[in-house]
């Protein structure tokens, strides 16, 4: 039988995200003692839950478990982008997060969200970091999760972690190391290329990279950490030996809970 809040759900067809947050967290349950969790209208069994959260969440370095807010994980249906108004509809455009829709019924793919996060309003205060789920699979949930996460910790991460990994960028430059972790990455890295030549600085479109490379490989570290995953060769992934030295300075900075590894040799014994 539905719960009243997936039926109060249910009837509303839509609700801000912001909205649905407040309305919802009262009825949130507790996730270790900073996260909290809520799933709407979506099957969430104890097998699902470790799945979606339990699991990411043990996997968590302690070092980047500390520099998340407390957070309030929403399992929904589905997100959406509201429409902008106008006749440029089509076009993609800047939103506030607490204007994502959820919806209970599948979207326009123009418009169609994975994740949307609402940073914490006040110190103290939970942010709120919803997901939807239906149609999506697992390993592509947990892609977005450990992303999302490690955005979500980048501000109170140790400054010197982040000026290390600048340092590796440089030397990688240098040895014009092509190809990157992903489509962020590789976008904003080839935008420094085409406009600089010199790496010894820190300019904006260089920090600008050094962020976006920083988010695609901590989040491919923390998503190894948790599950078997590939990385799925291609023209623009980095060699293996370049992003294994970037996963050992990782591993360096925030060292794995007991019994997890970056690399499978390393649990053999």
């Amino acid at each position: 039988m539905p719960s009243p809040s997936d039926l109060a759900l249910e009837s509303a067809a839509k609700l801000h995200l912001g909205e649905f947050a407040a309305r919802f967290h009262p009825e949130s349950l507790p996730l270790g003692d900073r996260f909290s969790y809520f799933a709407a209208a979506v099957p969430v069994g104890e097998e699902e839950l470790r799945e979606y959260l339990v699991e990411p969440v043990d996997a968590l370095p302690a070092a980047v478990r500390t520099a998340l807010p407390a957070l309030f994980f929403v399992l929904v249906p589905y997100l959406e982008r509201p429409a902008s108004p106008g006749k440029h509809k089509a076009a993609r455009q800047t939103f506030l997060p607490q204007d994502s829709l959820v919806v209970m019924d599948p979207p326009d793919e123009r418009f169609r969200l994975t994740l949307a996060y609402i940073p914490p309003p006040g110190p103290g205060e939970a942010g709120v970091l919803a997901f939807a789920v239906k149609d999506v699979d697992m390993s592509e949930y947990h892609f977005h999760l450990f992303n999302a996460l490690a955005r979500a910790a980048f501000e109170r991460l140790p400054e010197a972690a982040f000026s290390g990994y600048m340092d590796l960028l440089r030397a990688e430059l240098k040895a014009r190391v092509h190809g990157e972790v992903d489509q962020l990455s590789w976008a904003a890295k080839q935008n420094l290329l085409n406009k600089q030549t010199s790496f010894r600085g820190e300019t904006k479109l260089f920090r600008e990279y050094a962020r976006e490379s920083f988010f695609d490989t901590l989040t491919l570290f923390l998503h190894g950490l948790c599950c078997d995953i590939d990385v799925e060769p291609g023209p623009r992934q980095i060699a293996s030996r370049h992003l294994r030295k970037r996963l050992e300075y990782l591993r360096g900075q925030f060292p794995p809970p007991e019994g997890y590894a970056v690399f499978p040799e390393e649990l053999k014994n």
